[in-house]
């Protein structure tokens, strides 16, 4: 009896053994809109700190061009899961996609509207956009979400200007500085790299700051986001958590950290050979950056008020705001944390 108790004990022992390993090696893949663009930071941070490791999931970041390309990775089967900014869950929620966000690391979208500095002459405001040529990341991505409500909002048709996609990182600094757009939808640190070598850069829209986000969008507007589909979600709750876990204790890593030792941890390739300059994004950009991780609720409303203002198939849809976004996870990893 006492040998048939051991090799049973020995069993058990063996599959918790084996269960905690395949726990802890559980994989998701997730599609990265440009991971040289610093609103996505804390995704490629997590991975240089190894926290999702330690929460106990192995994490492959594909990186893509635009936010628009990483949600076509998810839906088409080839990524798990989406860094990307959330105004998609809202835009996808009109056309009967339930894709839900579940922890959130960008308080502001970081978006800014640039003037090239070969047509700064000729484009003195948003109106003179109309028939000009504008880069954004990608069409469809976030950047052309925020043009279009832009030229709605200063009373033109939100397809008056020709959409020309041109990336978020050198390819779209290229094409501003060689005059190939007359304008773009850009984010740091590429805004800050034209800035240096750019003096009298023209910005007609800016939403880095607490108070440039809230004159553009009169309230509060999360930008990044982990996000996927609904069911993926409710299929892998596990791994949800650990990479609610993971980007956490990197927002709380950030926020105790120094923008010199925060860049120290950063891959060269993305940083790139101009240091100074990327240390000056950087701290542009850590404000920008949750504490919390948590969705406020308003900041879900001001996105669909924004895509209502824009998109008649949006307005008429009678989106349930509370399908596109949890915060379960985020809180019972805070809870958890507390508890330590």
């Amino acid at each position: 009896m006492r040998n048939i108790i051991g090799r049973l004990a020995g069993a058990f022992l063996a599959l918790a053994l084996s269960s905690g390993f395949a726990a802890a090696q559980s994989k998701v893949t997730i599609a990265i809109g440009g991971s040289s663009c610093l609103c996505y930071l804390p995704t490629v941070l997590a991975v240089q700190l190894g926290e999702y490791e330690k929460a106990g999931v192995k994490v492959d970041l594909v990186n893509l061009k635009g936010g628009s390309d990483a949600l076509k990775a998810v839906l088409g089967g080839s990524a798990d899961v989406v860094s990307g900014y959330f105004d998609h869950c809202v835009n996808l929620a009109a056309k009967k996609q339930e894709m839900q966000s579940f922890v959130i690391y960008d308080r502001y979208p970081g978006l800014v509207l640039v003037v090239s500095p070969k047509h700064t002459g000729e484009i003195k405001s948003i109106k003179d956009l109309a028939g000009k040529k504008v880069g954004v990341s990608a069409p469809g991505s976030s950047t052309d979400f925020f043009l279009k409500y832009l030229l709605k909002k200063n009373g033109l048709d939100p397809t008056s200007a020709a959409v020309i996609g041109v990336g978020i990182g050198a390819t779209a600094v290229a094409a501003m500085e060689q005059g190939q757009i007359d304008a773009a939808v850009m984010l740091d640190p590429s805004v800050t790299v034209l800035q240096g070598n750019h003096k009298d850069l023209k910005i007609l829209a800016d939403t880095r700051t607490q108070k440039d986000t809230l004159e553009v969008f009169g309230g509060e507007y999360p930008g990044g986001a982990l996000y996927t589909t609904a069911a993926w979600i409710k299929s892998h709750e596990k791994e949800a958590q650990a990479l609610t876990t993971a980007i956490l204790n990197t927002l709380a890593w950030i926020h105790s950290h120094t923008p010199e030792e925060i860049m120290a941890k950063m891959p060269d390739e993305l940083v790139g050979k101009n240091k100074e300059l990327y240390l000056a994004a950087l701290k542009n950009t850590i404000p920008m950056y949750s504490q919390t991780g948590l969705m406020d609720p308003k900041g879900a409303a001001a996105v669909l008020a924004v895509f209502s203002q824009g998109s008649p198939e949006v307005a008429k849809a009678g989106i349930d705001l509370s399908k596109t976004y949890t915060n379960a996870f985020v809180e019972k990893a805070r809870k958890a944390a507390g508890s330590k």
